[in-house]
């Protein structure tokens, strides 16, 4: 028997049996798809197909988390949501829809256009490196600035977690390396200041991404305007980003009393005695093609390169808004321009690399693989917004909140969405797949359990934190993979060392929203 049960076990772990198992689900789906619709098969009782409205989210969760693979879970969890409502046809039901819209074109802009395309120009500009080197030369003196020039380039490379990862991995590696700062050092603090920074730094993708996921969740959800301008104003409540960065910049001056974790403790030990960079038997993860320039031999990077696009981008964004906010008291009304801000970048750094003699083929070249490169996050996009309008067509949400609505106490409400959206993103490795699945739920669960601004605030602020926490420590993760690959650093031994240190940020963001709660709900 033992032996039978090993053989089984075996089997089940070779890829090719789990891919037989799922295309043979996927086959039994659409004929249990075809039969419920022709006969009516989920009835809808109040809003909601009862148990089975939280069948479309749930299963994407378990296949990604089965399967590792998120693209085909979400597409499957929207089959699955087709099968339910008795709208077989996803495709005109779902699909069309929920990419047609205004904010999910705004996503495509932002993210697939201009973000990707102005990280494809500095490809070719050498921008991003130039200033990185230049800034490492007036800062880094040893270990502690090192890092700390790691963290401060995690902070300006914010625009998104794999961005993130490859620009300040692949900038900070060289300078980290002469000074003896271990590569598990390092990892944690790429991969620490990507999503977290992105997520409390808004001037990018995030802000469209998460607000098309809440339009209409609430009444005064309806716009992307106000979805928008509430993520900003959930900003100070990002409690697990704001302790991550904290922590992250802590650990850079080595002011901890101790530094959490025994094998980070021995990372650092042996980096700073000179006896490797790596632990002895680590199978560091190559990082060369990361570091290699597509730069043209003749073109001569500047400063101008970096700074032109980047100040644009920020100051488009930023100033209009801190003028309109502050100094007009425009309050929801302020001005966000953060695409057009994203797409004057893109024209200021084409603009730059042509006055400088770029040939035009070359600057569109790269903007074209800059674009190319973030395709698959685009298509995780669609996919998301879509099962987003899946489980308001079952009453995903209307379900959980007539279940358990009137279950959990309000203070345990915030910490307990922050520790699933932790578990699920460290489970499926991506937060914004868990950002698709929880929010549509959580948005109307806690304005039922408490109906107020604030409270609404902290859940929806803790749902941001624990997916990012998630992310952030998962080994499937993008992010956890190029923060490891851009440093070159062994990836298990990379999951291992920045776990005690972002579960220590988790523990005081989960504390610090029951706290909020009692002393302010």
């Amino acid at each position: 028997m033992s032996n039978d049960f090993a053989g089984t076990k075996e089997k089940w772990k070779d890829p090719k049996t789990r891919r037989k198992i799922g295309v043979g689900a996927f086959i039994a789906l659409i004929i249990a798809g075809v039969y419920a619709g022709v006969n009516q098969v989920f009835p809808e009782q109040s809003g909601h197909y009862g148990f089975w409205s939280i069948m479309p989210p749930l299963v994407a969760i378990v296949l990604a988390f089965y399967t590792r693979e998120v693209v085909s879970s979400l597409f499957i969890g929207i089959c699955l949501g087709g099968v339910i409502s008795g709208k077989l046809n996803i495709v005109q039901d779902f699909l069309i829809p929920s990419v047609g819209t205004e904010s999910f074109a705004l996503i495509i802009i932002v993210y697939l256009w201009a973000l990707g395309g102005l990280i494809g120009i500095w490809t070719r500009t050498g921008g991003a490196e130039k200033f990185a080197v230049w800034a490492s030369k007036k800062m880094v003196r040893g270990p502690q600035t090192a890092k700390f020039f790691t963290w401060l380039m995690g902070l300006i490379f914010h625009q998104g977690g794999t961005i993130s990862t490859v620009l300040t991995g692949a900038t900070v590696r060289p300078v980290a390396d002469k000074h003896n700062v271990s590569h598990e050092e390092l990892a944690y603090m790429v991969d620490s200041t990507a999503s977290p920074a992105a997520t409390l730094i808004p001037f990018n993708v995030w802000p469209f991404y998460v607000g098309g996921l809440i339009i209409g969740t609430l009444p005064f959800l309806e716009t992307t305007q106000q979805s928008i301008a509430f993520f900003f104003t959930a900003l100070p409540y990002n409690f697990y980003a704001i302790f991550a960065i904290l922590l992250t910049l802590a650990f850079a001056w080595d002011k901890f009393p101790f530094v959490p974790g025994k094998k980070m403790r021995a990372a650092i030990k042996r980096a700073r005695s000179g006896q490797g960079l790596d632990r002895e038997g680590a199978t560091p993860m190559a990082a060369d093609e990361l570091t290699k320039s597509a730069v043209p031999e003749d073109y001569n990077p500047g400063l101008i390169d970096f700074f032109g696009p980047i100040g644009t981008l920020l100051g488009v964004a930023i100033i209009p808004y801190v003028v309109t906010y502050f100094f007009l008291d425009m309050g929801e009304d302020s001005v966000l321009l953060i695409a057009e801000a994203f797409v004057l970048a893109v024209l200021v750094g084409f603009g730059i690399a042509l006055a400088k003699g770029m040939n035009l083929q070359e600057v569109v070249d790269g903007f074209i693989d800059g674009c190319k490169g973030v395709t698959i996050g685009a298509i995780i996009l669609a996919l998301a917004v879509t099962l987003k309008e899946v489980a308001d067509a079952v009453g995903t949400a209307a379900y959980v909140v007539d279940t358990v609505g009137d279950v959990i106490p309000a203070f345990l409400l915030p910490g307990l969405l922050m520790i699933l959206c932790m578990l699920i993103a460290f489970s499926t490795g991506t937060s914004w797949g868990t950002y698709a699945v929880v929010f549509p739920v959580a948005i109307p669960l806690a304005w039922a359990v408490v109906p107020d601004v604030f409270f609404l605030t902290l859940c929806f602020s803790a749902v941001i934190g624990g997916s990012v926490f998630g992310d952030q420590c998962s080994p499937i993760s993008d992010t956890t993979i190029l923060s490891s690959l851009a440093t070159g650093c062994d990836l298990m031994d990379h999951v291992q060392t920045q776990f005690p240190l972002a579960i220590l940020a988790g523990t005081l963001a989960v504390i610090s929203y029951a706290a909020m709660v009692l002393l302010f709900v």
